[in-house]
């Protein structure tokens, strides 16, 4: 196999200099072809009955839908202090609760509908107080509780930074099947499961409240309706991972539709995750701009549309669907939404419905760990 250096240049440039995606991509070098295009990584799917596979074939010869027969997904995610969290802005059980929630966003995303368990690395300076580690360790346990699952293990070691890695481990669905990004056609509705924008501006709140003032370098943020300030704060610190989605996916499939559901998380903001779905699906997409999933009483802010494009940490998902799926979704499941389409063109090129430019030079196209 040829080294990402080997593939990607001379080896010699930063992380900064590569961008997130571009990693990605690199590392993808590492794994068999395709892993590193989803939320999580999909495991061949399981024979609980322990009967073969039929040969040549990487599903059961039942179908990946049958109840002997369930996938499973494993996830890894990373939270740094300094960039993930902060004393200033998020309670130690709300470390854990977050960590968690961002491991178990990528399982719904995936499509599962049973979590197995997580693992903790845990990394800090040896002057930690047992106090902060007790509290991130309830916050996992408070969402193990709610969405199932157990603690699995891990490991430990002192270092000049705190970090949490969490790997989680879950099941997908025996009625359903995968949710994989390539998964999405030209003609597809992209349906995003909840409001976006919520996170920043809760963060935003956060840093205005630890700093004695009720702004930010955005805006004035006074003023606002006190169940939006509720709301925004609630989706930073304790976001709802979103099998409720999963689940109405199932319930609401059309008879004799097949299992397509192309989508992902928006962990890394909407515009990422829209483009994350056509770029892999082959596809164009054409975002409606008065459809855009905000939060009405954000509408008097003005960085609503930006926060809500590529304000990242919102753990909705964004899903590509035939329209009648599409429609019985959106009739189930409150405050999901239309937000555009998938169409014939360049892979990952986003524009406007009504033909506005794009992009918007304020949106950006999301959240990068290495900018």
């Amino acid at each position: 196999m040829a080294s990402p250096g080997a593939q990607g240049g001379t080896g010699g440039e930063t992380l900064a200099e590569l961008g997130e995606a571009e990693l990605i991509r690199r590392l993808g070098a590492f794994a068999p072809p395709g892993a590193f295009d989803d939320d999580a990584a999909l495991l061949p799917l399981l024979d609980i009955s322990s009967r073969p596979l039929r040969e040549g074939a990487s599903e059961p010869a039942e179908g990946p839908e049958s109840p002997g027969h369930r996938a499973l997904v494993v996830n890894t995610d990373v939270l740094v202090e300094g960039l993930h969290f902060s004393d200033a802005t998020t309670e130690a059980a709300d470390v854990g609760w977050r960590a968690a929630a961002a491991n178990l966003s990528d399982l719904a995303a995936m499509g599962c509908s049973e979590v197995l368990g997580l693992t903790v690395g845990l990394v800090a300076p040896s002057a930690t107080p047992w106090a902060w580690v007790e509290g991130v360790y309830t916050g996992l346990e408070q969402a193990l509780a709610r969405y199932g699952g157990q603690l699995l293990g891990g490991d430990c070691s002192g270092g000049g930074q705190r970090m949490v890695a969490i790997t989680a481990v879950g099941r997908l669905a025996a009625e359903g099947g995968p949710i994989q990004r390539r998964d999405g056609r030209p003609g597809d509705w992209l349906v995003a499961t909840g409001p976006h924008g919520l996170s920043r501006l809760g963060l935003a709140l956060l840093q205005g409240a630890a700093a004695g003032a009720g702004q930010d370098a955005a805006g004035a943020l006074d003023g606002l309706d006190p169940g939006l300030i509720a709301r925004a704060i609630a989706a930073h610190q304790r976001p709802l991972p979103r099998f409720d989605a999963v689940g109405a996916l199932i319930a609401n499939r059309p008879a004799g539709t097949p299992w397509r559901v192309g989508g992902c998380d928006s962990s890394d903001g909407l515009v990422a995750a829209v483009r994350a779905i056509a770029s892999t699906s082959g596809c164009a997409a054409r975002l409606d701009r008065a459809r855009l999933p905000l939060d009405p009483a954000m509408a008097i802010l003005a960085e609503a549309e930006r926060w809500c494009l590529s304000g990242g940490e919102d753990f909705e998902l964004v899903l590509a669907l035939e329209p009648a799926w599409a429609e019985a979704m959106l009739e189930v499941l409150p405050r999901s939404s239309r937000i555009g389409q998938l169409v014939t063109g360049e892979a990952g090129a986003l524009s406007w419905s009504d033909g506005g430019a794009w992009p918007l030079k304020a949106a950006g196209s999301g959240y990068s760990h290495f900018s």
